[in-house]
């Protein structure tokens, strides 16, 4: 049984990438020190929640800006690394509508597949019609802000951006979180 209260490495991975683009250098060992998290991070290894959360934590602190909110522009920023890593299984026809309806099923399916230590959160998607989705995030490590992010990031992947309203309808720190998705 996969632990949930653990965080794979390549998320530590892609944090550091994203706090060395948008703070100065040296911050990411400082939040590390503050956090009194472990300095090096394994791409095939898990870690503990607590010291993700910890560095965001600090993040949160030194920045002034909520967790939540340090998540959510994680996620916008990681998803061209996601798409590098797994486009091969993406259509070229495919917009946000399509790359959020069969997430599930063909890129959170190839996550498992490829690395048998990874454990993606479990999104159910429910198209209503071309212009309105919910997607229900399942996880407890209640990182929905962070999918609300990626959601984000594909829309801006896709230069659609500005044709999609992503809003969480639920409290993103929840274990499900529901998330509302209008498309002009």
């Amino acid at each position: 049984m996969k632990d949930e209260t653990r965080v794979h490495g390549s998320i530590f991975f892609l944090l550091k990438k994203f706090i060395d683009h948008s703070f100065p250098a040296g911050t990411w060992e400082t939040f590390l020190q503050e956090a009194g998290a472990e300095p090096d991070f394994e791409m095939t290894q898990n870690y503990p929640l607590a010291e993700i959360s910890a560095i965001l934590k600090v993040a949160s602190r030194h920045t002034g800006k909520p967790a939540n909110e340090l998540k959510e522009a994680f996620g916008e920023y990681l998803v061209p690394d996601l798409f590098q890593l797994y486009g091969s299984y993406l259509r070229p026809e495919w917009k946000t509508y399509d790359v959020l309806m069969y997430t599930e099923k063909i890129m959170h399916g190839a996550v498992r597949k490829l690395n048998s230590t990874a454990n993606p959160p479990i999104l159910n998607v429910t198209a209503v019609s071309d212009e309105l989705m919910f997607v229900d995030y399942f996880s407890k490590r209640r990182m929905g802000s962070l999918a609300v992010g990626i959601i984000k990031g594909i829309a801006r992947y896709y230069n659609e951006y500005d044709k999609i309203s992503v809003i969480p309808t639920t409290d993103p720190d929840a274990e499900r979180v529901q998330i509302r998705l209008e498309f002009k």
